[in-house]
């Protein structure tokens, strides 16, 4: 008896760790490259080609250092630009987890004999957020503009057209306990990029802090992960107009 029960523990266990490594595929069949193993990959000098995906000027203001730039318009255009041969370890990042332009780019690979293809899925706004080397350009440090929304219409929205957006407050949990906007999520800037996949890129996000500085570096981190609509608020100007603060 305990000897089935034991053989049926190890099939469940089997079973999970199936599901474990589907899990860590693309839809498409592409293992994923979490950001240690490509810090270890970098660290012990594997033979690796690392392509960056995205745009030439996204790639000049920064990129992983020993990455080459072959932007996935070019590479539709011209697939000759993959040089390497084709036993080559090829492996393919962009913005982020909802930048589909690393898979699109593995796509062409395969279909150009290529076998060994990965991908760094989480990309260089994950890559930059742990601290991880990075070349940085001239621009990289460049102040942007941000789009500011004020109060008021951020709670005029959230009241009759709640689907439209989502707010995310980027302090600490201590600080979104003690008091945040009615329908506000939490993801602290240090993780943000990390944990951005919670986020729809079809509604309007709009970011706060108390006084800017962490909402203007989640809203930095937004643009790199291309999200198309967002913006950044003040939770003292929330407080000061006297609106509701959720506890």
């Amino acid at each position: 008896m305990r000897i089935f029960r034991f053989a049926g523990l190890m099939l469940i266990l089997l079973s999970l760790s199936v599901a474990c490594l589907a899990a860590e595929m693309t839809k498409d069949g592409f293992p994923l490259v979490t950001s240690e193993q490509l810090k270890g990959l970098l660290d012990s000098k594997e033979q690796i080609v690392l392509i960056d995906a995205r745009t030439a000027q996204e790639y000049q203001e920064s990129h992983i250092p020993t990455a080459i730039s072959i932007p996935l318009p070019a590479l539709e255009k011209n697939s000759s630009l993959l040089t390497a041969a084709k036993n080559a370890r090829l492996l393919f990042y962009c913005n982020g987890i909802k930048c589909g332009k690393s898979g699109k780019s593995a796509l062409i690979a395969r279909s150009l004999g290529y076998t060994d293809i990965s991908i760094y899925a989480d990309g260089i706004p994950v890559w930059e957020e742990k601290a991880y080397p990075l070349y940085t350009g001239p621009d990289y440090d460049k102040t942007v503009k941000t789009s500011m929304i004020k109060p008021a219409v951020v709670e005029a929205l959230l009241d009759n057209a709640p689907a439209t957006l989502t707010v995310v407050d980027v302090r600490d949990t201590k600080e979104f306990t003690e008091g945040h906007v009615p329908g506000a999520i939490n993801i602290p800037v240090e993780v943000f990029a990390s944990r951005s996949g919670v986020l729809d890129k079809g509604k309007q996000i709009v970011v706060y802090c108390n006084s800017g500085g962490r909402s203007y570096n989640a809203y930095r981190k937004l643009q790199k992960l291309a999200y198309p609509n967002i913006a950044q608020m003040i939770f003292a100007d929330w407080q000061s107009d006297g609106l509701p603060v959720t506890k």
